[in-house]
C-alpha cells in the first residue's frame, strides 16, 4: 500500500531527485529517472558561480532550471497531501478499500504540506527574481555598450 504521507514527504524532500515517482509507480517510471538531469543542471549552475562568479551567462540559465524543478516537486507533494483519503486509495491503492489508512492525512502530512508550501514558493519566486535580475543586467550593460 503507498502511504500518502510519505509519498507528500518524498515529494518535497526527494522530487528533485525522483524519489516519489520511483515510490508511487516504480522504478521504470520514466519522469522519475528524468527528474535527476535538471536537478544535477541546477547544482552545476550553483558551482559555475562559486567558481566563475555571478557574471557566468550559463548560471543564469541552470540556476533557475533547479529552482523550478524543486518548485514544481514542492507543488507536487501539496497535490499529494491535499488528496482526499478516498481519491487517494483509488488511484494509488485499488486494491484496498476506499477509506484504507494509508490515504488518511495525519500531522505530518500537513506539515508537509505547510513546508512544501513555503519552501517551495519561497525557491520558486527566488528562482523568477534571480533570472528577471540577470536579464535586465544584460540588458542594461548591451545598452551601455551600444551608447558609447
Amino acid at each position: 500500500m503507498k502511504n500518502k504521507t510519505l509519498a507528500t514527504w518524498l515529494a518535497f524532500a526527494g522530487g528533485p531527485l525522483g524519489l516519489h515517482r520511483f515510490y508511487l509507480f516504480g522504478l521504470s517510471d520514466t519522469v522519475g529517472w528524468l527528474l535527476p538531469i535538471p536537478t544535477a543542471l541546477g547544482i552545476w549552475g550553483f558551482e559555475r558561480v562559486a567558481e566563475f562568479g555571478v557574471d557566468d551567462v550559463l548560471s543564469w540559465w541552470l540556476i533557475p532550471i533547479f529552482g523550478f524543478c524543486f518548485a514544481a516537486c514542492a507543488l507536487n507533494a501539496i497535490v499529494y497531501g491535499l488528496m482526499p483519503a478516498e481519491q487517494w486509495n483509488v488511484r494509488f491503492n485499488p486494491q484496498v478499500a476506499q477509506d484504507a489508512p494509508a490515504g488518511r492525512s495525519n500531522w505530518f502530512t500537513i506539515s508537509a504540506i505547510a513546508l512544501a508550501l513555503l519552501v517551495g514558493t519561497t525557491v520558486l519566486m527566488s528562482s523568477i527574481v534571480y533570472s528577471i535580475q540577470r536579464y535586465f543586467e544584460v540588458q542594461i550593460e548591451e545598452a551601455r555598450k551600444i551608447s558609447q
